[in-house]
């Protein structure tokens, strides 16, 4: 009994001493004898494993240049994810239509489908033949995006980025196309990127037209240059104009009278009122902008046609795209008209309304289709 606790004793004094020791556990010259390979070995181990606190470790680098990655990446994807849900909102109509149509996904799809779902998209026939000459039997997604991209490429680029100050823009289309919406909108886009702007209620012709507008200027907090209903639009357009000239205001948007391309009185008032605005500034308005409501499709062409005749239309707003299932038309527009499309709307907010992209309007589209 003695001599057992008399050597737990000893046992325990070695270990404390081993613990309080500094030294490495390990005999250095035990380690690099030839003889003792395990020894060494562990050696190796415990020198690659030894991590030097004072700076980073190369792996510590390595794993902070990825976070950085992520980081990055996961902005640019949240960047771009306002602009894809937006178009993806704004053809959910046309591309459930198109789901009718070819429920799964696919690959490749058949010539004759493909032919289908583009007519079945509002695109008039002539511009689906000019898309598709040539196309083999089983269309790929990259095929037919490159020939539906194409054909937006014949509206002209416009160099937005020296403009004159103020930049004038008349607002032009019929009645329920939803061009009061989509001044608010403009105005509001021009705010955001800290520009000054002015507005002219110059549909002094429709009923509580000036009220409306007046009403949106209040909301998003811009000045607006107004009359009583039946005064002359010209007037106000001129007097829009030399007040923005006079304040150095940024952006100028005019709302002109919602008119059907037959009514002759009022469309000899809209000539009237460009020639106006070029004698209150030389080279005003320096941008018609025509207001087409997406649900009429390929009707509207022909309505875009005859104001393009009238006053020479620079770009197009499409409204409503998210209310119909023809968001196809737009390739027809484009295409026929050779005008570029500036924006598309959807909704009543201000946010509503975004840039037109082909690219991402189109990828928009075969997202409904292709894999």
């Amino acid at each position: 009994m003695f001599s057992f606790f008399k050597k737990k004793k000893k046992e325990e004094i070695v270990e404390e001493e081993i613990l309080d020791n500094e030294e490495p556990l390990l005999d250095d010259k035990k380690i690099n004898q030839p003889n003792n390979t395990e020894a060494k070995d562990l050696k190796e181990v415990i020198e690659e494993n030894t991590i030097d606190n004072s700076e980073p470790s190369i792996t510590e680098e390595i794993a902070e240049v990825k976070v950085i990655k992520e980081v990055v990446q996961q902005k640019q994807i949240a960047d771009e994810l306002p602009k894809k849900s937006f178009f993806a909102k704004a053809l959910e109509k046309t591309i459930g239509n198109l789901s009718s149509i070819i429920p799964k996904k696919l690959e490749k799809i058949q010539f004759d489908i493909i032919e289908e779902l583009l007519i079945e998209s509002d695109m008039e026939y002539e511009i689906v033949e000019k898309a598709m000459d040539g196309l083999p039997d089983m269309i790929t997604r990259s095929q037919l995006r490159h020939r539906l991209v194409m054909l937006f490429e014949h509206a002209p680029n416009v160099d937005m980025s020296n403009l004159p100050k103020p930049f004038i823009q008349l607002i032009i289309g019929v009645n329920g196309a939803g061009k009061t919406t989509t001044i608010a909108k403009l105005a509001s886009r021009y705010k955001n990127q800290n520009k000054s702007v002015l507005l002219g209620a110059g549909d002094t012709f429709r009923a509580a037209a000036i009220e409306q507008l007046s009403i949106w200027a209040s909301k998003i907090d811009v000045p607006i240059i107004k009359t009583q209903q039946g005064h002359d639009p010209s007037a106000v357009a001129y007097d829009t104009i030399s007040s923005a000239i006079a304040k150095d205001i940024d952006h100028c948007i005019i709302d002109t009278a919602g008119r059907l391309q037959t009514q002759t009185n009022l469309n000899k008032e809209l000539q009237k009122i460009v020639k106006v605005c070029n004698k209150a500034q030389e080279g005003a308005p320096h941008q018609k902008l025509l207001i087409l409501d997406g649900t009429q499709g390929n009707t509207a062409i022909a309505q875009a046609k005859a104001f393009h005749e009238m006053v020479n239309v620079d770009g197009i707003i499409v409204t409503k795209l998210d209310g119909t299932s023809k968001g196809g038309a737009l390739f027809s527009v484009s295409n026929q008209l050779e005008l570029p499309i500036f924006y598309i709307g959807v909704g009543e907010s201000k946010e509503d309304l975004i840039p037109f992209s082909p690219d991402e309007f189109v990828d928009s589209l075969l997202d409904g289709i292709y894999l």
